[in-house]
């Protein structure tokens, strides 16, 4: 039996792993932190009967007998919540966006120092690593692309986790190629979007979106686009955050991308 605490556990998505969880015959649901319902039993702060599981303010106060972390919290505090984590030997899985490049290098190290696996995601969608795995295929036979990200007007970071990562994911691959360099424009430069890992990424922010990521991949005369769309609902991510929890405590140091897991084989 896997013993999982999961951070963020009374949010959109954490509300639903929480559940997932206490339902599955081979997890077991050990600790569960979120600063507004710290106290409660988990069961009665989701609105349901207790399930012996008192919510904590803090990761470091939930880690006790906990084999695999799970983080859907905040931009601002998963990188403290993985180093803890790392720090007592747990196992970690991040599907908290707003990481960089940077942080990822440095959890990557850590893991490595002590001996324990952390899995990250952008987006823990099934499809979603699917269009990703897509996307890095094009990207060994096509050099031109651009990365499009939509998100709902009130999402505070940019870009997504989601878009994120697949430039970076892309930059492993080769860095793309530009009609025209970005110190020969005419123009405010921002009308060409962020440079990240390499690639030009541009981050929309409307009423109606959740997250959906357009990579566009071109050709003289030809255009190959690789979307994925998410629904208004956590349901998707579920079955990929517990994919990794379960393969985390089996790996050592960083693996990034569901696509990296589904793919192993």
């Amino acid at each position: 039996m896997l013993r999982i605490c999961i951070a963020g556990a009374t949010g959109w998505t954490g509300s639903a792993l929480v559940r997932a969880v206490l339902d599955a015959d081979d997890l077991a649901l050990q600790g569960a932190v979120a600063r507004t319902a710290a106290g409660a039993d988990v069961g009665v702060a989701l609105g349901g009967e207790p399930v012996g599981v008192e919510v904590k303010s803090h990761v470091a106060d939930a880690l006790s007998d906990v084999d695999v972390l799970i983080d859907y919290t905040s931009h601002l505090t998963v990188m403290d919540n993985t180093m803890t984590a790392i720090e007592h030997g747990v196992a970690v899985v991040i599907g908290t966006s707003g990481l960089t490049g940077g942080q990822f290098t440095q959890i990557d190290a850590a893991a490595r120092d002590a001996g324990v696996g952390v899995i990250a995601a952008g987006n823990f969608s099934l499809t979603a690593a699917m269009a990703q795995a897509g996307a890095l295929l094009a990207a060994r036979h096509l050099p031109q692309w651009e990365i499009i990200d939509y998100a709902s007007s009130t999402k505070s970071d940019v870009p997504s986790g989601t878009a994120r990562e697949l430039a970076e994911r892309l930059a492993e691959v080769r860095e793309p190629l530009l009609g025209r360099p970005l110190n020969e424009i005419d123009g405010p430069r921002e009308a060409r979007g962020a440079t990240i890992a390499g690639s030009q990424v541009h981050s929309l922010r409307l009423p109606s979106f959740v997250v959906s990521t357009e990579v566009v991949f071109a050709l003289p005369d030809e255009r190959l686009v690789i979307r994925h769309d998410a629904g208004g609902s956590p349901v998707p991510y579920v079955a990929g955050t517990l994919l990794a929890a379960r393969a985390a405590p089996g790996r050592v140091g960083l693996t990034r991308g569901l696509d990296t897991l589904l793919l192993a084989d």
